[in-house]
């Protein structure tokens, strides 16, 4: 993003917060503190990049976390562009953009089933800022939406690709309920203050490369500009390595690597949003914050089991938005032998990227170039669903190092018997709905997505590492503000909600914060027609 004009910041200066990481949550935390009138620095490890880095080239493609992170435990997970981003907007740069809100029963999934945590709060609470996010972003889909008839999202669906088109044929013939995907993405050019006009989707299909013109939601054509020209530093390629705490136990410096050089910035505040990864590497490495000892616990990912499938019908599975078709009719399955339960979207893929997965799913020699040599006429569909939580799913630091002179972080996950049966769940599920339209050779990918828990929220603070806010239990100024923060998986995809939360946690900060003299009544959302043309 164009960073041409921007603030800049002394290390020697006292800054009101430096926000660590550019992504998720700390984005819209960056740009609501600007728009109060604070002095905030944004850390970000990444580089910068603007959309005309983004080739249409799922090989050159360099906006993924790839330093090395060490998988251990039964199921071992494959950690980079699966997963993890780097740069300049974080992992929005390569995300799906696929954005459901949570199922209200999921933030009471203990309640519900015994397992996992509750949230300490309900759905109530989140609603509001849900609803400023999507306008603010732009996301397009239904109206109404089946499983939320209240619900209005603020842009027209985006057009739908050939997995959906049969995905929603083979939906139609089971008796399914399915409908067009909430999107973050634009499907009309779209505008609001503060911020560029973003041009409609032309459905050229690398979303997780970068989109190239900014139509698909990315921190950096949304709350990164507008925190910016709020008055906001970011300073990218700064690795963040350690904390100087005062005579109080209060952070009082933040010390970061840019360019080979270690750099200390001076704060009041600090903001920590760097994932659910590499904020308890973090923590772990500088000791702070863990007196619960729930620092790196509670680790979860997404069931993710795709099937894919071959049809008569030319599909040409690269072009057209991936996931623009969803059912969540699954979430609460009556024969279901799993607690929770999971969504279905239609899937989208790059060649070199469905090859990967097949490999890894088993399919070698002869019969992989086949089916590669058939990639015009693929389709596929995945789930999202439920992760419990588990004692043996969690993250520490390794006896290695890496580049940044830090311990690598080791990360332990084994799928327990509540994913094993959703999986086949979903399986038998998605190989119905495909076999009721004519798919052949369909092959299942066993694998799951995203990085979740590690830092869990809570009320007991022996038993979370930030309150419901996301404020530290142990340092009176260090928020967090991530997937790591949450108490359970949610079968929702994790984004939305982490922007959601992000507002949240801004906004109670600046509530009790003397330094945010404009606080207001800010509500950092656009106009209620977004501007076209």
């Amino acid at each position: 993003m164009k960073l041409d004009g921007m603030k800049r910041y002394g290390n020697d200066e006292i800054v009101d917060a430096v926000v660590i990481g550019t992504g998720a949550g700390g984005a819209p935390i960056l740009a609501r503190l600007a728009r109060a009138g604070l002095r905030v620095v944004a850390l970000e490890a990444g580089r910068n990049t603007t959309p005309e880095d983004y080739p249409a080239d799922e090989s050159a493609a360099d906006i993924y976390w790839l330093r090395e992170r060490l998988s251990a435990g039964e199921t071992p997970e494959a950690f980079g562009a699966n997963n993890s981003g780097s740069g300049v907007g974080g992992s929005t740069l390569h995300w799906g953009a696929f954005c459901p809100r949570v199922d209200p029963r999921d933030l009471r999934i203990r309640s519900e089933f015994g397992v996992s945590e509750n949230w300490p709060f309900g759905y109530e609470e989140l609603l509001p800022y849900y609803e400023r996010v999507e306008a603010f972003i732009g996301v397009s889909g239904p109206r109404p939406y089946p499983w939320d008839p209240a619900r209005r999202y603020p842009l027209e669906p985006v057009l739908r690709n050939a997995s959906a088109q049969m995905m929603q044929r083979a939906c139609d013939a089971l008796g399914v309920r399915a409908t067009d995907a909430p999107a973050a993405v634009v499907s009309q050019t779209f505008a609001y203050p503060g911020a560029d006009v973003r041009p409609a989707c032309i459905n050229c299909g690398y979303c997780h490369q970068g989109c190239r013109i900014g139509a698909k939601t990315s921190m950096d054509v949304t709350y990164l500009p507008v925190a910016v020209r709020a008055g906001a530093e970011i300073r990218p390629d700064a690795f963040v390595h350690g904390f100087e705490l005062d005579a109080n136990g209060k952070i009082a410096a933040v010390l970061y690597r840019r360019d080979g050089v270690d750099e200390r910035q001076r704060c009041a505040n600090v903001f920590l949003c760097a994932g659910a990864v590499e904020t308890p590497r973090l923590l772990l490495h500088t000791g702070i914050g863990n007196s619960s000892g729930q620092v790196g616990r509670n680790y979860m990912c997404h069931v993710a089991t795709q099937i894919w499938g071959l049809f008569e019908d030319e599909m040409r599975p690269n072009k057209g938005y991936p996931s623009s078709l969803i059912t969540e009719d699954f979430m609460r399955p009556a024969d279901a032998d799993f607690a929770g339960g999971y969504l279905v979207q239609s899937l989208g893929i790059v060649p070199a990227t469905l090859g990967q997965n097949l490999a890894r799913s088993g399919m070698w020699g002869d019969a992989l170039v086949d089916y590669l040599q058939r990639y015009n006429h693929v389709g596929g569909m995945g789930i999202n669903g439920e992760c419990v939580s588990s004692p043996k799913n969690y993250l520490e630091l390794s006896d290695e190092t890496d580049e940044t002179g830090v311990r690598k972080p080791k990360i332990y996950f084994s799928t327990g018997p509540n994913e094993q049966n959703m999986a086949r769940h979903g399986i038998a599920l998605m190989t119905k709905l495909w076999e009721a339209v004519g798919a052949s050779r369909l092959t299942t990918i066993s694998r799951n997505a995203h990085t979740i828990g590690t830092c869990r929220m809570g009320d007991d603070a022996s038993d979370s590492v930030v309150d419901d806010a996301g404020r530290s239990h142990d340092v009176e100024n260090l928020w967090i503000c991530d997937n790591s923060v949450f108490p359970s998986s949610l079968a929702a995809n994790p984004a939305l909600t982490i922007m959601a939360l992000g507002l949240r946690t801004a906004e109670t900060f600046l509530r009790s914060e003397p330094r945010a003299p404009r606080l207001g009544n800010e509500p950092l959302v656009p106009p209620t027609v977004p501007v076209t043309a």
